[in-house]
């Protein structure tokens, strides 16, 4: 518990949670068509995409349990953040098409490449996903705001909690639509990016740790096998196994950032392609910022609790407040201001949820099968009141179906419960957009099977594969799920090219035809197996040449930009389209694009080699 605010941090928090609502309002008094109301009329700049994406990425749920589990597990929490596969396939395969077809939503892109029953089966996978994600936001917000106002002059019930974010969240997603909540999203990334960082700062500082260099002096001065601050566990870890890690996880990363509604929406509602690609871009910038941030202070944490404090036992979850108490100067306002932050990361994501379930329970069930002549008054109204019935029921089944208990990284298990749905989904939209041969039943089947491939095959390796000590010494004795998700994935992939290859051949060839990407089937191909060659090389210097990976660190980052300057016929390949909306030549839009992405990626390479 925090002790009771002082009035300058109530004044603060007051101050800066009132800027959110009141933004949201303001933007809600325009008059809103359909359009307007779920895409924001296609007029977002990229620098709120790069806000909203991120806002709707990062929840306080996310900051306060990567710090947790920075505390408990260590810096290979990080790869939550390196998303740039995922960025670099939304960016140069998907987003060309998405926003070619000029769709509301991502079902109705399924239902040009294959049919309306994919349209559909998407629009119940992604509100059952939705609603989960929802539900939990919910009870962790709740617990969070219990946990951050109690024993202040703002200490709150578990049930006020849920009406509390309920009510916000609504006063400005209810009227506002998505402009509104773009809007609200880019301040509370602004909020979260100065919490987190007043909280690493002040942690870094402290003499026991000495900056973040002198966090990697002292961990490195710890046993190899108890040190924090690398990125590679073993492949039988139950939470975070380096197999996992690049297999089920990139996969993971791939369907947030390519297939999944509440957060491809912003691409839908960007002003142009370039804003679409370069916001996107800019996310994932933004994203590798946390590692530094929230994932080192949470190992900082450990070992200055450890100097001060001996050896505590607690809840991992709650080391951000006891951060926050230890390090924080009091009388300052920074309290204010970081709670401010994290309450407003309580909201970031859900708002976006809300919408993007509203936007597919309007577009694909109310205007496709209730009401095909409605009117953009009829489409708005009814999803204000989807708005209301989806808090309604979020609040309902957080009251009913969880108790206010957390456990110990419970981000980690909220991940494992969300990944049953997500591998056929991600088969039926990648190979769609890849192969022309993909068939619509047999994506429907392959989307519809990949719950019950998961739990299969959790049920032969827990009972079975997992009880030899052989296997069990190599994976674990249970599945991870990040394995699961991989074989999901594997045995979906193979239901859909089976099926369209013998029983249900692709009917659907015109589909194929009006989907339009950056780089196509065998465009792709060489271009992940040049970057995989080069990555070899320097795999091959860490293994057999002696190399330590950190004095490789900054030579792959620089050959991985290289990739990214050479000649490349796929820059130039949308150059026949003509001008896109802002008057700029696709080709010339696609290179910069280009170069921004090589960036993000040879950063992302230069840290998974120097914390290797």
């Amino acid at each position: 518990m925090l002790s009771q605010l002082e009035t300058i941090d109530v004044v603060v928090l007051v101050l800066m949670l009132a800027i959110m609502p009141t933004a949201g309002i303001i933007i809600a008094l325009r008059k809103k068509t359909a359009e307007d109301y779920f895409l924001a009329g296609r007029s977002i700049r990229w620098w709120a995409v790069a806000g909203s994406v991120f806002g709707t990425n990062i929840s306080s749920f996310h900051l306060i349990g990567m710090l947790g589990i920075g505390y408990s597990i260590g810096f290979v929490q990080a790869h939550y953040e390196i998303v740039f596969p995922a960025i670099l396939l939304l960016c140069f395969v998907f987003l060309s098409s998405y926003r070619r077809l000029d769709v509301f939503t991502l079902s109705q892109y399924l239902e040009v490449r294959y049919n309306d029953k994919a349209r559909l089966l998407y629009t119940i996978l992604l509100i059952l996903i939705i609603l989960v994600q929802l539900v939990g936001s919910f009870y962790v917000g709740s617990i969070t705001l219990q946990w951050l106002f109690g024993g202040t002059s703002f200490a709150m019930s578990y049930p006020a909690g849920l009406l509390l974010i309920g009510l916000i969240t609504c006063s400005y997603t209810i009227w506002g639509g998505m402009e509104s909540i773009v809007v609200t999203d880019t301040i509370q990334t602004v909020m979260m990016l100065a919490a987190g960082t007043a909280v690493a700062y002040f942690t870094l500082s402290q003499p026991e740790i000495g900056g973040f260099m002198g966090l990697l002096d002292l961990d490195a001065a710890q046993p190899r096998e108890v040190q924090k601050m690398h990125l590679y566990l073993p492949s039988n870890h139950p939470n975070l196994p380096w197999t996992g890690i690049f297999t089920g996880l990139l996969l993971q990363h791939c369907f947030n950032f390519s297939t999944n509604q509440f957060l491809v929406q912003r691409v839908l509602a960007a002003n142009s392609d370039h804003d679409a690609r370069r916001g996107v871009i800019a996310s994932g910038f933004l994203k590798l910022t946390i590692p530094f941030f929230s994932i080192s202070a949470g190992v900082a944490a450990f070992y200055l609790f450890r100097a001060r404090f001996g050896t505590i036992d607690f809840n991992s979850d709650n080391a951000f407040l006891k951060l926050v108490e230890t390090v924080i100067p009091p009388g300052t306002g920074l309290v204010g201001m970081i709670l401010a932050g994290l309450t407003a990361a309580t909201f970031s994501s859900v708002d976006s949820m809300m919408n993007a379930a509203t936007t597919l329970l309007t577009v694909d069930v109310y205007q496709k099968y209730v009401n095909p002549g409605a009117s953009d008054r009829q489409i708005v109204r009814f999803g204000r009141l989807m708005i209301v019935v989806m808090v309604v029921a979020s609040i309902a089944l957080a009251l009913y179906t969880y108790t206010p208990d957390r456990t110990n990284n419970f981000m980690l298990k909220v991940s494992a419960q969300l990944s049953y749905f997500t591998p056929g989904i991600m088969v039926a939209f990648f190979v769609g957009v890849l192969w022309r041969g993909a068939s619509a039943r047999a994506a429907v089947t392959a989307m519809a099977m990949a719950p019950f491939y998961g739990l299969l095959a959790e049920f032969i390796y827990d009972n079975f594969l997992g009880t030899s000590p052989a296997v069990a010494a190599v994976f674990g004795q249970k599945l991870n799920f990040m394995h699961r998700v991989f074989l999901t994935f594997v045995l979906s992939l193979t239901t859909l090219v089976a099926l369209s290859r013998t029983l249900f051949p692709n009917q659907n060839l015109a589909g194929f035809e009006r989907l339009r990407v950056s780089l196509n089937a065998g465009q792709l191909a060489r271009a992940v197996g040049l970057f995989l060659v080069v990555q070899a090389v320097f795999v091959g210097l860490v293994f057999w040449g002696g190399f330590a990976p950190k004095s490789l660190a900054p030579w792959a980052a620089l050959v991985t930009l290289g990739l990214f300057l050479l000649p490349n016929q796929a820059v130039n390949e949308p150059a026949a389209a003509g001008p896109d909306e802002t008057g700029t030549k696709p080709s010339l839009s696609l290179r910069g694009d280009l170069r921004w992405a090589g960036a993000l990626t040879a950063g992302s390479v230069g840290i998974l080699y120097y914390f290797a």
